[in-house]
């Protein structure tokens, strides 16, 4: 992979996540390692996800230093770098507001393999960084994080939101999107009553594998990257009618 295949892919990963209604105004991004090591490409701040292009990309470092690119750093780029350091097998790594993750974080109950969404974690309980609510704004609190993640595919966030990691960018953003629906389904299960309907831990590892291979998790990737690309040009359609003769 070359810096510039890097850059497309934190503008399509950003893309993705905003069509997936992932996005918070500008906060939230997803962040792709440097194929050169120089650290992360993640988009500057002051953007929201469906604003991602390519002049809108920092390249930060290890040191949490804008290499390329304009602005100071996320405060919470150390997120990604620390998850990043601590896993080199992960390529891209993801930090949203998802709504569903933070409402369902706030009633402190485990997370049940109800759906195949839920069943991505094998039929344990989702991983929760407890330290703080407020932003991982030091690479202290990065590697805490880091570490609450540990090898999970996503982890809550409590009072705050969710983190995802993958070995592939389509692996990163469906972690994400797939914690927040597996949350959304449960959260629907217990407004109506207590869930005890769902799959045991035999079951849920069983369909993990069987529901979200590489290939399912590329498929669903793939879906939102162009739903993102037809969101914009109907926009971009929308605005050019509306101008005056």
């Amino acid at each position: 992979m070359t810096p510039a295949q890097a850059r497309r892919l934190a503008v399509e990963a950003s893309h993705a996540l905003a069509a997936s209604g992932q996005g918070d105004l500008v906060w939230g991004h997803a962040a792709v390692r440097d194929p050169d090591g120089r650290g992360i490409w993640i988009k500057a701040p002051g953007w929201g996800l469906e604003e991602v292009r390519d002049d809108r990309l920092q390249l930060v470092s290890h040191e949490a230093e804008v290499l390329i690119g304009d602005g100071s750093a996320h405060k919470e780029c150390h997120i990604h770098l620390e998850v990043l350091r601590a896993r080199p097998e992960v390529h891209c790594s993801v930090h949203t507001h998802a709504m569903s993750a933070i409402a369902f974080a706030a009633l402190g109950v485990p997370l049940l393999p109800l759906s195949h969404e839920a069943a991505l974690f094998e039929g344990e309980d989702v991983p929760r960084f407890r330290e703080t609510g407020g932003l991982v704004s030091s690479p202290e609190l990065g590697e805490k994080l880091a570490t609450a993640l540990g090898e999970a595919p996503a982890a809550l966030m409590p009072k705050h939101g969710l983190v995802a990691a993958g070995h592939t960018t389509a692996a990163a953003v469906m972690y994400a999107v797939l914690l927040d629906s597996a949350c959304a389904l449960q959260l629907r299960a217990q407004a109506a009553g207590r869930a005890i309907i769902h799959s045991d831990a035999t079951e849920a590892r069983a369909k993990r594998a069987q529901c979200w291979p590489d290939g399912q998790l590329e498929a669903g990737y793939r879906y939102l990257v162009r739903k993102a690309a037809t969101t914009a040009t109907t926009a971009d359609a929308g605005t050019s009618s509306s101008r005056p003769a």
